[in-house]
């Protein structure tokens, strides 16, 4: 049991740094963009932001829904890095907990 726990624990954190990690290269990806500094019609830019996309049009889209419609401006990549951080740490400490008393 304390194996199996160990284990949840670290797929937990694993699977919600991935999903910050994607977020933030998303965004900093899309000023590039914006910026042009990346060029989209390059192939490999274009096949990776569409990776990017389908990644994380799933946590966006019930974010959307909620959030008024602010034109230009999309939080929603705000908002579900918050709810990441915010599930990060009490995940993290009550499978800690967990872990702790199946060790005693």
């Amino acid at each position: 049991m304390l194996e199996f726990l160990n284990a949840l624990n670290g797929i937990v954190y694993i699977v919600l740094e991935a999903i910050w990690w994607i977020i933030i290269v998303q965004a900093v990806l899309s000023w590039l963009i914006a910026f042009n500094v990346i060029n989209t019609s390059n192939e490999y830019v274009r096949n990776g932001l569409y990776a990017l996309d389908r990644m994380t049009e799933p946590l966006y889209r019930p974010v959307r829904k909620v959030l008024p419609d602010l034109g230009a401006l999309d939080l929603s990549p705000m908002v579900v890095l918050l709810a990441v951080i915010i599930l990060q740490g009490p995940v993290r400490e009550n499978l800690f907990a967990a872990l702790m008393r199946a060790a005693a």
